[in-house]
C-alpha cells in the first residue's frame, strides 16, 4: 500500500504515540529514516516524570499525562510506566530568587515542599542551603512505553517503514505526494514528528521552518561507592548548573544541564561538558568519584519559546507539527498525543484533556 490518509515522519515517542492514537482512526504510516525506532533522543533519555521539568507552559501537559502513565489503559500495558523517585531542588545563596519563582510558579498546581537539602540527602556540602522537594516526581521505564506505544500503533493497524528517509515531498489534489528512499508515498496529511530534524522535514515538504533548535545534552555515568542510597531523590541545581540521580547502587547518572546548539546528527558527548558535570557534582556532594563508567549525548529540539508545537501550520494545508518537546516529550507523550489527535482529526478534546488550552502550543504563533 503506497496511499495514506496521513504519514508520520519520526518514529521516536512523539511519532509513536501520535500513531498509536490515530491508527484507529485512518490509515497511518510511520516513516523512520533509522533501522530502529527511537535511535535518537527517546533511546537516550534519562526520563522522568516531573511536573516543573520544562516549565509552566509544559506542566498541564505533564500533569494530565501523569495518572495515564502510572495506570495505563489495561489493553495498552497492563501495568505502570512510573515507579518512585522524588526530587529535591538545591541552591545555594545567590539561588534565593531562583527559589522563589519555582514556588510562584506552581502554587497551587504542583505539591512543593520548602526543606532543609541536608536532611534530604547525606553528603551535600555545606553551602548548599535551598531545598525544595517534590514528592510526585517518578521515574520513567522510557524502553517499556515506546514498545508499548509502538505495539498499540501496529495492533490499530498502523505500518512502520524503517530505513526509510523522506527526501521530498510536494502538494497534490487534497493531499501530498512524498519521495522517499523506499519509493514514492500518497497521503492526506504529513505530521511532522522528526524532532530535531523537524525543520529539515519542513524545507523537505515546501514548508517554511520554525526554528526548532536542536541542543545537545551530555550524559555520564560515575561509579560512586559512596553513594549513601540508590533511593536518594533526583538532585535539580535551582541554578541549572547540573542533576544527576541514582541509577542502582553505587551509580549515578549526570548532566552538567547543557544545551549547547548542534545540527541534527547522531549526537556524541561532548569532553568539556563532561568534566564541567563531574567539576559540578563535586562541588555539591562529597562523595567520591571512581570511575566515569559511560557518557553519551542527545539532541533536545526546542521551539523559540521552549513550549511545543502542536497543529496544523497555518500557511500549508494538510501539514500538521508535532514537534519542539525539548526533554520533555516523553514525560507529556499520553497528553500530547491525544491533543494532537484532537486537532488533526476535527474532534473535541478529550476528557483527560479537557482543561488543557490548544492555542498555548498553535505554530501560528510563529507566523
Amino acid at each position: 500500500m503506497n496511499r495514506f490518509d496521513i504519514v508520520i515522519v519520526g518514529g521516536g515517542i512523539a511519532g509513536a504515540s501520535l500513531g498509536a492514537e490515530l491508527a484507529a482512526r485512518a490509515s497511518v504510516l510511520i516513516l523512520e529514516k533509522e533501522a530502529a525506532a527511537g535511535y535518537h533522543a527517546t533511546g537516550r533519555s534519562v526520563a522522568f516524570w516531573e511536573e516543573t521539568y520544562g516549565g509552566p507552559q509544559v506542566q498541564p501537559l505533564t500533569t494530565a499525562s501523569g495518572p495515564m502513565l502510572l495506570s495505563p489503559d489495561p489493553d495498552f500495558s497492563g501495568r505502570s510506566f512510573l515507579s518512585p523517585r522524588r526530587t529535591l531542588h538545591v541552591g545555594r545563596a545567590q539561588d534565593a530568587a531562583a527559589r522563589g519563582r519555582l514556588l510562584t510558579d506552581y502554587a497551587g498546581k504542583v505539591v512543593l515542599e520548602p526543606v532543609d537539602p541536608r536532611t534530604v540527602v547525606p553528603g551535600l556540602r555545606p553551602d548548599w542551603t535551598l531545598g525544595v522537594l517534590e514528592p510526585a516526581v517518578k521515574d520513567i521505564d522510557v524502553g517499556s512505553l515506546h514498545q508499548a506505544w509502538l505495539r498499540r500503533f501496529r495492533r490499530r493497524g498502523g505500518e512502520m517503514r524503517l530505513s526509510t528517509a523522506l527526501r521530498s515531498a510536494r502538494p497534490q489534489g487534497d493531499g501530498w505526494r512524498l519521495e522517499t528512499s523506499g519509493g514514492p508515498i500518497d497521503c492526506g496529511v504529513i505530521a511532522n514528528a522528526a524532532g530535531a530534524w523537524a525543520d529539515d522535514v519542513a524545507r523537505a515538504c515546501g514548508v517554511a521552518p520554525l526554528g526548532i533548535a536542536p541542543l545537545r545534552r551530555t550524559v555520564l555515568q560515575l561509579r560512586v561507592p559512596a553513594l549513601p542510597s540508590a533511593d536518594l531523590p533526583l538532585v535539580m541545581d535551582m541554578g541549572g548548573r547540573f542533576y544527576f540521580k541514582p541509577e542502582g547502587e553505587g551509580r549515578v547518572w549526570l548532566t552538567p544541564h547543557d544545551e549547547a546548539p548542534s545540527p541534527p546528527c547522531d549526537a556524541a558527548p561532548d569532553e568539556m561538558a563532561v568534566a564541567q558535570a563531574i567539576m559540578r557534582f563535586q562541588e555539591a556532594v562529597d562523595w567520591p568519584v571512581e570511575a566515569v563508567e559511560r557518557k553519551w549525548a542527545g539532541l533536545r529540539s526546542f521551539a523559540p519559546d521552549r513550549a511545543p508545537v502542536y497543529g496544523f501550520d497555518p500557511v500549508m494545508p494538510g501539514f500538521f507539527w508535532f514537534a519542539g518537546q525539548g526533554g520533555f516529550g516523553i514525560q507529556t507523550s499520553p497528553a500530547a498525543a491525544l491533543l494532537a489527535r484532537a486537532l488533526l482529526m476535527g474532534e473535541a478534546m478529550p476528557q483527560a484533556i479537557a482543561s488543557l488550552d490548544p492555542a498555548a502550543y498553535c505554530p501560528s504563533r510563529f507566523r
